[in-house]
């Protein structure tokens, strides 16, 4: 007891570790064999395994879930050449698509050299003739007047025409045709020589059916038309009394758009002329689809205009007063 008290005491970090407590001897854990939550027992199921186990386990290339004809090099050549016929359709309805969109895109480039603010008059112009229905007529008249009718008018309408066509638009393509045709007639009536407006009008009389009747017109308003050819009418103007020698004599007015006679036959024969040459190189097409059936129609009308410019022609050549 002295001898532990009196010896000297050893630090705490120098003192040899208690001795591990022993460890029990580890107990055997019996393993259970695993086995499904749930068992699945359905008759479908079951057929469908065991289908499958006979494929796999059968050893003759076919495979399992296909159908028999899977395996037929026959049935595979046509199916792959359905495939390519596929892809080929598909692309050239990726060309056609395409080629619509450069044609659409070349449609509205067209009046890009044109000013911005003239392509937006001549739009709302067009848009008015469109939206006035009945009263076209007056509108173009109007419009004529007040010189608003230009050839980027008929661009505009052209454009739209050409938008109409690739879309099929039958009814739409009707109107803008009719329309463009108005105007143009319309630019050069304004344009054009008395002769030819003297033309124009006279050919509008003519309502389809009474060429006589026609004639009988036509040969009237010649008379009002065209001044006397004696050689004392042409040098005195109407009024003046030739026996007495009276009458006041006025200076013509600077706007006077006399037409002579024969300034409106030398002008109508030059225009059947060109007219003629054309109809010659001409070849209408054959067939009875709708395109060349329409122009067998345009072709029987221009045929008749042209024999009722002929009938004109005669008509001023034997004209008498």
């Amino acid at each position: 007891m002295e001898a532990s008290v009196l010896a000297p005491r050893v630090p705490f970090l120098l003192r040899p570790p208690p001795p591990p407590p022993p460890r029990p001897s580890p107990r055997p854990i019996g393993l259970r064999s695993c086995r499904p939550a749930f068992r699945l027992k359905s008759p479908r199921f079951a057929a469908a395994q065991k289908n499958a186990e006979e494929a796999v386990g059968a050893g003759d290339g076919e495979r399992a879930g296909f159908p028999e004809e899977f395996n037929d090099d026959e049935w595979q050549a046509r199916q792959r050449e359905k495939t390519k016929e596929w892809h080929a359709y598909r692309q050239k309805e990726e060309e056609e698509e395409k080629k619509k969109t450069n044609e659409y895109r070349e449609i509205g480039m067209r009046l890009k050299g044109y000013p911005e603010e003239e392509v937006r008059k001549a739009r709302k112009l067009v848009s008015s003739f469109i939206r006035s229905a009945e009263e076209v007529e007056e509108k173009i008249e109007e419009a004529a007047e007040k010189g608003e009718l230009t050839e980027l008018v008929l661009m505009v309408i052209w454009n739209r025409l050409d938008l109409a066509r690739k879309d099929e638009e039958k009814d739409v393509i009707r109107s803008l045709d009719l329309l463009y045709r108005r105007i143009e007639t319309e630019i050069l009536k304004r344009e054009s020589t008395p002769a030819m407006r003297l033309l124009n009008d006279l050919l509008n009389l003519h309502d389809g059916f009474d060429d006589e009747g026609w004639l009988k017109k036509c040969r009237k308003c010649m008379i009002d038309m065209f001044p006397r050819e004696d050689p004392f009418s042409m040098l005195v103007p109407s009024g003046f009394d030739m026996e007495n020698h009276q009458g006041r004599i006025g200076l013509p007015p600077e706007d006077d758009d006399v037409l002579l006679r024969v300034d409106f036959v030398r002008e109508v024969d030059l225009l059947l002329q060109e007219v003629r040459g054309e109809q010659q190189n001409f070849q209408p097409p054959e067939g009875f689809d709708p395109e060349a059936v329409a122009a067998r129609l345009r072709q029987q009308e221009k045929q008749t205009t042209i024999q009722q410019v002929e009938a004109l022609l005669e008509l001023a050549i034997s004209l008498k007063w």
